[in-house]
């Protein structure tokens, strides 16, 4: 995986997509900035946060990917690898459905992926530091550079897919507690019923984790 590191930038998840449009695709690429102002989030919203916290975006070929993982559910997978990185450091991050990373019951960060022909990009933003009251921050002491070679180790493990959901499968239980956002929609996950695939269904409908 190559990386880019960058200052300052508006999204990571754009600069990417733009800088794929322009250069075209050749090699994993990652995208890594010290601050974002105007972060993309899950349907359109921003994510955004302070000088010192997480954010990037990296992009590679779907073949790069494990056999078994259903790619609708390229969220869950990439953001449960980031949750294993920091379980092994001592963090108590868990990962709601299906692609927001909490500590306790405050949500610190997410993920967006998206699929563009053969190419799948994924952004990811991960406060390190204190934002706001409304949200949360890592309880642990990273290094975003450790924490990035760490993560694309992990990636280049090519876990499984049937692996990476038996442990998400516990975890998910702790996502009944809270609402996800289907159809524009705030919603309790309370009944959903997980499926192999990492889909929910919930009120007769099947829904993915892809965004």
């Amino acid at each position: 995986m190559k990386i880019i590191r960058l200052d300052k930038v508006d999204s990571t998840h754009t600069y990417l997509k733009n800088y794929i449009q322009t250069n075209s695709y050749n090699y994993p690429l990652c995208i890594v900035t010290d601050l974002q102002t105007n972060g993309v989030g899950s349907r359109g919203n921003e994510w955004t946060g302070k000088r010192g916290n997480l954010f990037f975006s990296f992009v590679l070929d779907k073949n790069l990917l494990v056999n078994d993982l259903p790619i609708q559910s390229a969220s869950i997978y990439f953001s449960f690898l980031l949750k294993k990185v920091l379980k092994e450091n001592d963090s108590k991050l868990w990962l709601k459905w299906p692609n927001d990373f909490y500590i306790g019951d405050k949500k610190i960060g997410g993920t967006i992926t998206n699929i563009s022909k053969d190419l799948i990009y994924c952004g990811i933003g991960l406060n390190l530091i204190n934002v706001s009251d409304e949200y949360g921050n890592l309880d642990i002491e990273a290094n975003i550079d450790d924490l990035l070679k760490e993560y694309f180790n992990k990636l280049e493990e090519k876990i499984s897919w049937k692996q990476i959901f038996s442990e998400f499968q516990i975890e998910f239980e702790h996502s009944r507690r809270f609402r996800a956002t289907i159809n524009n929609k705030k919603v309790s996950l309370n009944d959903a019923i997980l499926n192999d695939d990492g889909s929910i269904e919930l009120n007769n409908e099947k829904v993915f984790s892809l965004r």
